[in-house]
């Protein structure tokens, strides 16, 4: 047996719950915040077979897409004394980050 932890962005949650829902895969949601952007991210927690263990990742595949966003951070160039100036940034945002564990017991109650 595996326990997936699956790390994704706010925007895709809904869909990619209600997917997995229709593939028979018992999702639990626990919402979560990233440290780096600070952006609302949704940690699903998902128990399942091992011979289960690669259709659930296709679906967590397909249905968190990255993407590209600008942000602005504050730098502080030497050249202008110091003062902070908002500088926009693009990065990645999206896709999921993904844990697999493998579980020793596990009893539904």
């Amino acid at each position: 047996m595996k326990l997936i932890f699956a790390i994704v962005h706010d925007e895709d949650s809904p869909r990619l719950m209600a997917e997995l829902n229709k593939a028979d895969f018992r999702v639990t949601k626990v919402n979560s915040s990233g440290g780096f952007l600070r952006s609302g991210n949704t940690t699903l927690m998902i128990g399942l077979e091992d011979e289960l263990l690669d259709g659930c990742l296709d679906i967590i595949r397909q249905y968190s897409s990255a993407r590209q966003a600008a942000i602005n951070t504050n730098i502080t160039p030497s050249s202008i004394g110091g003062a902070y100036i908002p500088y926009p940034v693009e990065v990645t945002i999206g896709g999921a980050i993904v844990f697999v564990v493998d579980v020793t017991y596990f009893e539904r109650m």
